[in-house]
């Protein structure tokens, strides 16, 4: 079934873990064969190939530099200058794999409708360009606020305000703390140009403030369920259903730590917390049961976003296994039009009413 993925790394993985993504999966594990830099070394999951075979058509993929105050002990950048810097080094990765033919970007309504089109009319998966949606995620790149409109043109259709910690906009996952007066100016230059607010990883501060000042389309890009894993990375049934009301998509992540309670991070495995796709659907069914009906919910895998096989669930081991998802969804009860809503009609439902 042809599949959206919302939420993909790609550039992340090539520029900063070194990964030639043209490769297959098992090429790039065995070039890694050694390395002990990342936790994840030997063990991604993403590959272009590996879309392909997938189905995964269509992706929203990522430009992604935090900027870390003095103090701040997560990995990042000293000055937001060089993180817009890593973020333009991201562009050029799919600036370049659009020459070599391998991705496309879709940034109107007319290049979605060519694009489906295109991975919809039954010929192989092997010679298609991935289409992918630019966002980015966590706004410390942007210098000010003259950047945002710069990003727009060259592509940017979507922004998620936060990461994790402070941010220069919005504070994230595990800070607290309310829109500082830059991050609500930004939030209405957002509106202004049309784009779209990534609510995943506001903290809840900022999660009420963007949702009052914020008038335009508004998704969650790999969010999963405060009710079955108590973390504030995920969002309560408040928020969920606040998300809903305003017509967003949600979409669901493969992260093992936000899916399963108690994960320890580099001492959980997967197996030993029987981490597997039917909790993602555990978390899907969670967000159709708040919202009545399938309307709301897509994938947004977040896969090798700093993790891979030894922190996702143990009977996927490559991104082509989504395609077990639709059987999942079926002997769960889901009937064959909700399935096609959840792989992919959600979101183009969302990005064509974003673009009209």
């Amino acid at each position: 079934m042809f599949t959206i993925d919302a939420h993909l790394d790609l550039s992340m993985n090539a520029m900063e873990w070194n990964r030639d993504l043209r490769w297959p999966v098992m090429d790039i594990r065995k070039s890694e064969a050694g390395l002990t830099d990342k936790p994840d070394r030997e063990k991604g999951t993403v590959a272009l190939p590996e879309l392909r075979k997938g189905n995964v058509g269509l992706v929203v993929a990522t430009q992604i530099a935090r900027y870390v105050a003095p103090g701040n002990t997560l990995p990042g950048w000293h000055s937001p200058q060089q993180a817009w810097a890593q973020t333009q080094a991201q562009l050029a990765w799919y600036k370049a794999m659009e020459a070599e033919g391998e991705m496309v970007m879709i940034k109107d309504r007319q290049q979605l409708e060519q694009h489906i089109a295109l991975w919809t009319n039954g010929t192989p998966n092997e010679q298609k360009p991935i289409g992918y949606m630019l966002s980015l995620e966590g706004a410390d790149s942007l210098v000010s606020l003259h950047y945002l409109e710069t990003a727009y043109g060259y592509g940017l259709r979507a922004v998620g305000p936060a990461h994790y910690g402070p941010g220069r906009y919005a504070n994230g996952t595990d800070a607290t703390g309310h829109l500082n007066e830059q991050g609500k100016l930004l939030i209405k230059e957002m509106d202004r140009l049309g784009m779209i607010l990534d609510a995943t990883h506001l903290c809840d501060d900022a999660f009420w403030d963007a949702m009052e000042i914020f008038r335009g389309p508004v998704w969650a890009s790999h969010q999963n369920c405060r009710a079955l894993v108590n973390h504030n990375r995920q969002f309560s049934d408040d928020q969920l259903k606040v998300l809903i009301e305003r017509g967003a998509v949600i979409g669901a992540p493969l992260d093992a730590w936000m899916m399963v309670p108690n994960w320890v991070r580099q001492q959980s495995t997967p197996e030993g917390m029987q981490c597997n796709l039917d909790v993602m659907i555990d978390h899907i069914d969670h967000i159709c049961q708040l919202a009545g009906n399938a309307d709301h919910i897509g994938i947004g895998t977040d896969l090798d976003g700093a993790f891979g096989k030894e922190q996702c669930p143990y009977d996927l081991e490559t991104i082509a296994d989504l395609q077990k998802l639709p059987d999942l969804f079926a002997r769960r009860g889901y009937v064959t039009a909700d399935i096609e809503k959840i792989m992919h009609g959600n979101w183009l439902r969302f990005i064509k009413k974003a673009w009209h």
